[in-house]
């Protein structure tokens, strides 16, 4: 079967710009910063997102709970109706070269658990947000089953406000082995200095899940691992950009913008998101950080304020 890419014409054009070492119109060039801030905000996401401005976050990364009953914040008579609320302000929120990332899973049973397929299904009739990848998160450790089969995956959908958003391949590309690179080389419709660079993860990513005994646990019932938020925020925002997690549960986005140059707002109505924060920062690695401050509950006008000149590109 032929190989559908090879005629495509934007992706051939793609592939020229970059021999011809054309920019593409959705580079970014950030302002020179001294240093990243975090917020946390222990409150209510709905709520919260109403006090945000038009146009102000370049990356939406939120993991919202999933009905599962797992503790008082994971439990909703009408998952969908709940949902639809904080959907409704995630394109108002998102800058014109914005992200959002959503996860979730596909197992509908009913409105009351609801699911990933119905915040797709709501996202794409009701809101102007567009589907760029659903991404497959692969994992071999797992709950085993005996009325279905066992469950080996998660999914998360990667939303964009316009055709312009950001998205940097190199950032996140993976090395090839010595024989398949051997291989890339000789295909003269690729350019080496990619090849050089790694490939394209895909999107079906194996990324092992957190153990009850790993060292990146913080106490969170569903934190997610460290490496499938960093390639997040690695691809899809740039340094200096402000990501929002509004149910940061674990606080794992937040510690991954400190060490990836990100600004960052971290929102949970359970008041726990500090400790598990405080855990993380003593876990990370800021090597390769610029210096960075914390501020609790700092208005949303003063917040900005102190990352305005930072936020927007040049």
């Amino acid at each position: 079967m032929y190989n559908k890419s090879h005629f495509n014409s934007g992706l051939r054009t793609l592939v020229q710009q970059r021999r011809d070492g054309v920019e593409h119109s959705t580079a970014v060039h950030t302002k020179d910063f001294d240093k990243t801030y975090h917020a946390i905000y222990i409150q209510d996401a709905v709520k919260f997102l109403k006090t945000l401005p038009d146009n102000s976050i370049q990356l939406v990364l939120i993991d919202p709970p999933y009905n599962l009953e797992l503790d008082y914040w994971d439990r909703f008579p009408n998952y969908l109706e709940w949902a639809k609320q904080w959907m409704d302000e995630i394109y108002r929120v998102l800058t014109d070269n914005g992200n959002c990332v959503i996860f979730g899973g596909f197992q509908f049973q009913d409105l009351k658990q609801g699911d990933l397929l119905e915040i797709l299904h709501y996202a794409r009739h009701n809101t102007k947000l567009r589907l760029i990848n659903l991404i497959v998160w692969y994992y071999k450790n797992g709950m085993s089953a005996h009325r279905y089969f066992a469950n080996r995956h998660e999914e998360a959908i990667w939303l964009s406000k316009t055709k312009k958003y950001y998205f940097d391949l190199d950032s996140v590309r993976v090395p090839y082995d010595e024989e398949s690179k051997k291989a890339a080389l000789k295909d003269k419709r690729l350019i080496p200095e990619n090849i050089e660079k790694g490939k394209n993860p895909t999107n079906v990513w194996e990324i092992g899940r957190l153990n009850g005994n790993s060292a990146e646990r913080v106490g969170h019932p569903t934190q997610k691992p460290v490496e499938i938020i960093r390639r997040f925020v690695r691809s899809l925002s740039y340094e200096g950009a402000l990501v929002l997690d509004f149910f940061a549960g674990s606080g794992t986005t937040g510690r991954v913008c400190i060490e990836e140059n990100r600004h960052s707002i971290m929102v949970d109505a359970d008041a726990s998101l500090k400790e598990y924060f405080n855990k993380h920062q003593k876990k990370m690695s800021t090597l390769f950080s610029k210096p960075y401050e914390i501020v609790e509950n700092e208005s949303v006008e003063d917040f900005l304020k102190k990352i305005g000149t930072q936020i927007t590109p040049e």
